[in-house]
């Protein structure tokens, strides 16, 4: 472990430089610089990177205008090679950027080797998808009269995008809005700002119109705030808290801009009587526990029959403790450290407020002393919880899990439903009957049976419901409701003689 970790401290050495914004096809220094470091050793810089200025925002929305007629006047085939050149490039390397994404965001290596191979095929997807755009023909109910109804680009999108999954989220979107034609300004979050620079190296080396693709890294406060309230932008692309994407909305609708929000999340986990509690266990742990909790599909609300609650418990908390937390980039870990320090003393919070309000905190839920300086904290299990708990209604966003005891079906059901949230949600159970039940009348945008509620696929939609989602459906070719307009055309050809 030790010679595999000195030896990425010894890049990060080498690699302890300034990183630019790309902005209108150069890339250039900012107004300022701020430090980026490796949650799992603090001692390990990763980088100094550029925070964008008013003045380079305004210049690469200009240039995007300009870049984005060209673009979307440019020929499919010409689309699809960039867009499969950007997604083989990230697959065949997605060992390297992996480490990086661990190095700075604190996932264990082999997640973060995982997305940057999962954001690489959104691209190819989207590449093949740039040679299925077709439109639709229709007869008028006029005489002579030919209707054709096609799909053009939005123009200029705006893409804000979270820290906990750098590379797959922001990939996600940049790929469908250049596969539909768009230029894209893209301000990723100050907390994972060296996956966002590798990404776009990646895609600035391709053939595109210059300024179609701009990177401005910057404070949410600033960069993001002028990014969203600037008339120049055609629709927002946003995930990332309620509250942050309210204020986006409030400022959007002043200038009309299409907005997509995809927010926060309480994805709840139902384990009936019926269930295989091993499977469950293992489901429950994984979907709340991995990727630190930091996942806005975790499973943090457990809900579980009476019958089998303290079974189903006490496999947890074994399953539980099988996992081995520790610095991202040693083998063997399963739970690297969280973000930053702000997000471990809002988690340390949460553990003390679930004890306050009356549940039991029976496992972790605690900071761990490490041999490297970092933010560790061990999974923590909350028993003797009810829905009406702040740890039951407000998003965590870390490895915490509360087990609400229920009686019946029905009433898993309704505490599932019992929420501001829709995102995720789950079912363990053997009942056919139960099981297609609950995938009709879960009011989420994702239901899972006997799978955890953490893991979708890239080809089909992904969204929520309440407080989760707003706008249009992200992946998949749901993703051509956001990134284009609809044009229907009515052709009058007269008579040919």
């Amino acid at each position: 472990m030790a010679q595999n970790i000195e030896d990425f401290q010894q890049l990060g050495v080498q690699m302890t430089q300034s990183y630019k914004n790309y902005i209108a096809g150069e890339w250039v220094a900012g107004g300022s610089e701020i430090e980026n470091r490796n949650p799992s050793d603090l001692s390990d810089v990763v980088g100094l990177y550029a925070q964008a200025t008013a003045d380079q925002l305004e210049q690469a929305l200009d240039q995007a205008r300009v870049a984005q007629a060209e673009w979307a006047a440019t020929g499919i085939e010409k689309k699809y090679n960039v867009l499969m050149a950007i997604g083989t490039e990230m697959m065949a390397r997605a060992e390297e950027l992996g480490i990086l994404l661990a190095r700075e965001e604190g996932k264990p290596k082999a997640e973060g080797k995982g997305e940057v191979y999962r954001a690489g095929q959104f691209f190819t997807y989207y590449a093949a998808e740039t040679l299925r755009q077709m439109g639709d023909s229709a007869d008028s109910v006029r005489p002579d009269i030919e209707i054709d109804v096609r799909r053009e680009a939005v123009g200029v999108v705006a893409i804000i995008s979270p820290w906990n999954f750098p590379t797959a989220t922001a990939s996600w979107k940049i790929a469908p809005a250049l596969c539909y034609g768009n230029a894209v300004i893209w301000k990723p979050a100050n907390a994972t700002p060296a996956s966002a620079v590798a990404l776009t190296e990646i895609i600035a080396k391709q053939d595109i119109p210059k300024g179609l693709f701009s990177l401005v890294m910057g404070a949410g406060s600033e960069v993001g705030q002028r990014l969203v309230e600037s008339p120049k932008v055609n629709a927002i692309s946003f995930t990332g808290s309620v509250p942050v994407g309210k204020g986006i909305a409030t400022a959007a609708i002043q200038n009309l801009t299409k907005v997509q929000m995809e927010m926060g999340s309480k994805n709840a986990l139902a384990v009936m009587d019926d269930a295989d509690l091993d499977l469950a266990a293992s489901l429950a742990a994984g979907g709340a526990f991995g990727g630190s909790g930091q996942k806005c599909t975790a499973s943090s609300r457990l809900i579980v029959h009476a019958s089998v609650h303290d079974e189903f418990v006490e496999k947890l908390v074994a399953a539980t403790r099988k996992f081995k937390v520790g610095h991202a980039l040693e083998d063997g870990t399963t739970i690297g450290p969280v973000v930053s320090e702000r997000q471990l003393n809002e988690n340390l919070r949460y553990a003390v407020l679930g004890q306050a309000e009356g549940a039991e905190l029976i496992i972790g839920g605690t900071r761990l002393d490490m041999p490297h300086d970092g933010y560790y904290m061990q999974p923590g299990i909350f028993v003797g919880s009810t829905n009406d708990m702040a740890i039951n209604r407000e998003e965590m966003f870390a490895p915490l899990a509360s087990v609400i005891k229920v009686d019946s079906y029905e009433e898993a059901l309704h505490t599932v439903n019992d929420t501001n949230f829709g995102l995720t949600s789950g079912i363990v159970t053997t009942s056919l009957a139960r099981a297609s039940h609950f995938r009709r009348n879960a009011r989420t945008g994702c239901v899972m049976v006997n799978l955890p509620t953490a893991g979708t696929d890239y080809h089909v939609p992904f969204g929520g419901r309440g407080d989760s989602s707003y706008g249009p459906r992200e992946q998949g070719t749901a993703a051509a409701e956001f990134y284009t307009v609809v044009k229907t055309s009515y052709i009058s050809s007269g008579t040919p003689f």
